[in-house]
């Protein structure tokens, strides 16, 4: 199979990481261009952007959008590769429609992280449900890391250190 182009998309969420190091990966081996793409929105959509539009903010929220992409790409695979083609996108608008609208030419595949497992997982949205059902090219859906499953931010850090009911009891005692 023909790979001309590897679309990885970013978020900045460890999934999303372990995504963009897999399609640098295969962008590798098939000597094709990689494309890490960051779609934003700004805060309240864009229904509140239309109804207040403010330059400034525009400004700033892209620039925390570049941030983000950069950031992204320099903890996922180190800064831009030296070996493959390098095409980096930033892109206004809801990422699975982003993702899909970009990844349409022939010999394109899109990576995407599938995000966490479990529970919480149905809490959220869900951009890779939407590429695999909507992606016009073949998708490679990459699941977190083990330290992504079992810690999800301070939320989760929080959760994994809470004192246990009898070491509760323990510290009541000490006082």
């Amino acid at each position: 199979m023909y790979v001309g182009r590897v679309i990885a998309g970013l978020s900045g969420s460890a999934g999303s990481l372990a995504a963009l190091r897999y399609a640098a990966a295969m962008a590798r081996t098939e000597g094709a261009e990689l494309i890490p793409v960051l779609a934003w929105m700004p805060p309240g959509g864009d229904l509140a952007d239309r109804r207040f539009p403010c330059q400034e903010l525009r400004v700033a929220w892209r620039k925390g959008a570049e941030d983000r992409l950069w950031g992204a790409i320099s903890l996922a695979i180190g800064g831009p590769p030296d070996d493959v083609e390098f095409s980096p996108r930033l892109v206004r608008g809801e990422p699975g429609e982003v993702l899909c609208a970009l990844a349409v030419q022939p010999g394109d595949i899109l990576v995407i992280g599938t995000g966490r497992r479990g529970p919480g997982r149905l809490l959220g949205s869900s951009v890779s449900r939407y590429c695999l059902a909507h992606a016009l090219c073949p998708v490679v859906a990459v699941p977190p890391s083990d330290l992504a499953v079992h810690v999800h931010g301070v939320h989760g850090w929080r959760l994994l250190h809470r004192a246990q009911p009898e070491d509760a009891d323990l510290h009541a005692a000490d006082v």
